[in-house]
């Protein structure tokens, strides 16, 4: 089995360092799926190199990803559609003359 060198281990580690990431703030079993629930508060962690602490808070899905990621745009708008025009198109049946 090859082994990883000490040094790039630490780098990969420390790459993660200042990583976010949400957690819904739910009663019982544990964290759920982020869809599940979106009206739900989250609370925000931090990871510090060693284990995730709390960041801050956020009153649900939509402002937890505003904070996750401040610099999303909206989706490009797609191609404009064409209506159908009139005229004779491959779709369409032939007149039976």
């Amino acid at each position: 089995m090859d082994e990883e060198p000490l040094s790039e281990w630490a780098e990969r580690r420390d790459a993660k360092v200042g990583r976010l990431r949400v957690v819904p703030i739910v009663r019982g079993g544990g964290p759920r799926a982020a869809h599940v629930n979106p009206n739900e508060p989250r609370v925000i962690e931090r990871w510090n190199g060693h284990a995730w602490e709390p960041y801050g808070y956020a009153a649900d899905l939509a402002e937890a990803k505003r904070i996750l990621y401040p610099d999303a745009e909206a989706p490009a708008p797609g191609p404009v559609r064409q209506p159908l025009a009139p005229g004779r198109g491959r779709h369409r049946k032939p007149d039976r003359r």
